[in-house]
């Protein structure tokens, strides 16, 4: 059954999507936050699906080999070039697609070398 979320969510900001400790929630046509129990999924996960998970535990076990000053490079270069995402969403980006172009882009806008794994 479907139940309206808690007014203080809405009132931090946060506009609720996706799956969250044994729920999930969405966004109705009356832009109005539905909360409901998470089903447990019907067929288990595909080959792509499970090669994607993969992939992003091994970026986040690349992050977390970083050094703190690795990991700061990609920090400053995204707040010095202004973007709208996350420093380790960046990483992230970059880990799955290669962008260079972008990266050395993000580098020139902020001054700062951005640390790539190798």
């Amino acid at each position: 059954m479907a139940t309206a979320p808690p007014s203080f969510y809405e009132l931090l900001g946060f506009h609720m999507q996706g799956d969250l400790n044994g729920f999930t929630a969405y966004t109705s046509k009356r832009n109005k936050v539905v909360w409901f129990p998470k089903s447990p999924p019907l067929k288990p996960p595909s080959p792509a699906q499970v090669s994607m998970r993969n992939g992003f535990r091994i970026y986040g076990m690349v992050w977390q080999a970083f050094t703190p000053q690795q990991r700061a490079t990609w920090l400053r270069a995204a707040a010095g070039a202004n973007l709208r995402i996350h420093y380790y969403n960046l990483y992230v980006w970059y880990s799955r697609v290669r962008g260079e172009g972008v990266i050395r882009t993000v580098e020139r806008q902020s001054g700062v070398f951005i640390h790539r794994p190798s």
